[in-house]
């Protein structure tokens, strides 16, 4: 799946949930999401290597990765960031050069 087709398939969910719950999903609010879910990915990986209490559990790891990777995408929608393109500019050129 591309990107772009992720991002699209993401922001129809958003916009299901804040519908449902009322909320103004202004950059503002997406910015302060994606930290709030950074840090339920950090503490699930504490958790995960032994230095959290809680049980461990490889699937929330994954499913807080999802939400991380989901509220980037919501932000740069509303940043207008084409992420596709920041990432072939940012990171991808770096496969062209000559080694």
């Amino acid at each position: 799946m591309l990107l772009s087709h992720l991002s699209a398939s993401v922001l129809k969910i958003s916009d299901i949930y804040a519908a449902e719950h009322g909320i103004d999903r202004d950059r503002d609010w997406a910015l302060l999401k994606l930290q709030e879910e950074l840090g339920e990915l950090t503490a699930e990986h504490l958790r995960l290597s032994g230095r959290a209490r809680g049980e461990a559990d490889p699937k929330a790891l994954a499913d807080e990765a999802a939400d991380v990777l989901g509220m980037l995408l919501i932000y740069c929608d509303g940043a207008g960031i084409d992420l596709e393109q920041a990432m072939r500019d940012k990171w991808l050129k770096w496969l062209a050069v000559e080694r």
